[in-house]
């Protein structure tokens, strides 16, 4: 079992007539194969389902959160997961818009198949009527021969379908084209579909809707070569309100695992949510029910300086994917970063990813001063300016006012025996760690 906010309380909301409304509600369908028969077969009997998730990185993103959370809400509703971790579909890689995937090793694919199988494992439940199952798509590609391949699966496809697929047709007219190998991988996901169809009787496959062609090879494969009606639904992309791309943070992906992006950040990541996004990414992102999301839709739009919606959005996204105690943790070293709260109690993994994006310096067990921390530190340009901080009482250590510009801060203040926070005013942050 998970560390999911436990699997337990999470559920969907009664209040919608099936499972299909609800998603539409939370705005998670942007294109399905044939929706009304969806909405039947969703209300209807257990179905198996399936979504895939390539290792092309050690860890999933926020993108695939999207995917993740959407499997949990199939699952609670009766419905039997497949989560599928291409071993073989991750030493090809989806074609990108732009240019070719840099081919990782064997062994880096097969390491990091493990990294993500776990992070899937913590979004479903592997135990009653309706257990998930893991699969992992190199189990049957390995075993087939070139030759069976093109005469079995590959004689399906036509190019002319395959060339108006959107990330090919992109690739097709930039400078970069694109390589057999990657052109090849939509017959690849297409024949995973098949083999689960096959296999485990699966007749849905869900993803994000840049994925739609790849999802459909699948849907047509089978109809193709054993005559059978399956289905595809496409999430939408999402992207923030000012049009710029959602997940990214300095540049960077929003990561999953913990050692890439810390739970602090993940947390501030959300908690930074723009008003105008706040509410559909509470749809999107928590298993709070209707009535809960409207009631914080109200409170975002009369009192959007109390910030409820976005606390009440890191707080839930946070402890989806990092447990609830990572959660509380992060929360605390936000408030004693800021004076309201004690550091000392903070571990130290805890102070560091909260303290991670702040200015630093390193000093001798000699320069504790008040004055030469707040230079050394960058808080104050001279030693000048730091007096004047001090005497008009803006200089903090470890969040406790300094009045005596000829203090010197003694050892045993030090945070896990080497580290000061120091703050100037209400808002100006740093730390120092002492060389003792």
């Amino acid at each position: 079992m998970s560390h999911v906010n436990n699997l337990e309380s999470q559920h969907n909301d009664p209040g919608f007539a099936n499972i299909w409304q609800e998603l539409k509600w939370r705005g998670l369908i942007h294109v399905s194969t044939d929706e009304t028969e969806l909405e039947k077969l969703l209300a209807g009997d257990p179905i198996t389902y399936y979504c895939g998730f390539d290792p092309t990185a050690p860890s999933l993103h926020l993108g695939n959160l999207v995917q993740l959370l959407l499997m949990r809400r199939l699952q609670l509703a009766g419905h039997k997961p497949l989560g599928l971790v291409g071993g073989s579909t991750g030493l090809i890689g989806d074609p990108r818009p732009t240019a070719e995937r840099t081919l990782n090793t064997k062994d880096t694919v097969s390491e990091w198949v493990g990294y993500l199988q776990a992070q899937v494992r913590r979004f479903l439940s592997f135990e009653g009527d309706n257990a998930a199952r893991m699969v992992n798509n190199l189990d049957w590609t390995a075993p087939l021969s070139a030759i069976d391949f093109l005469r079995e699966i590959g004689k399906h496809f036509r190019v002319g379908t395959m060339l108006r697929k959107d990330a090919v047709a992109s690739r097709l007219s930039s400078d970069e084209g694109i390589s057999y190998t990657e052109f090849s991988y939509q017959i690849l996901q297409g024949m995973d579909y098949l083999q689960l169809n096959r296999d485990y009787g699966c007749v849905l496959q869900t993803g994000g809707s840049d994925q739609w062609g790849n999802l459909t090879s699948g849907t047509e494969l089978i109809r193709k070569v054993d005559g059978k009606v399956v289905h595809a639904l496409g999430t939408p992309l999402i992207t923030n309100s000012d049009g710029t791309k959602f997940g990214k943070s300095e540049g960077n992906a929003i990561w999953l695992d913990a050692h890439m992006c810390s739970p602090y950040a993940f947390y501030q990541f959300w908690l930074n949510t723009a008003d105008a996004d706040v509410v559909d990414r509470l749809k999107v992102f928590t298993f709070l029910s209707r009535a809960e999301i409207e009631e914080l839709a109200a409170a975002v739009a009369e009192r959007p300086f109390a910030r409820e919606g976005q606390r009440r959005l890191a707080f839930e996204v946070t402890s989806l994917v990092h447990g609830v105690d990572a959660t509380e943790k992060v929360i605390a070293a936000s408030a004693a970063l800021f004076g309201s709260g004690d550091l000392s109690v903070l571990d130290e993994s805890t102070l560091a990813s909260a303290t991670a994006e702040l200015p630093s310096a390193s000093i001798g067990a000699d320069g504790l001063g008040i004055i030469d921390l707040l230079v050394a530190s960058g808080l104050s340009e001279s030693k000048s300016a730091a007096r004047r901080t001090v005497g008009e009482g803006g200089a903090y250590v470890n969040n406790s006012k300094v009045t005596d510009p000829d203090a010197v801060i003694d050892q045993a203040e030090l945070l896990h025996g080497r580290y000061l926070l120091l703050r100037r005013g209400k808002k100006n942050l740093a730390t120092v760690e002492v060389t003792v």
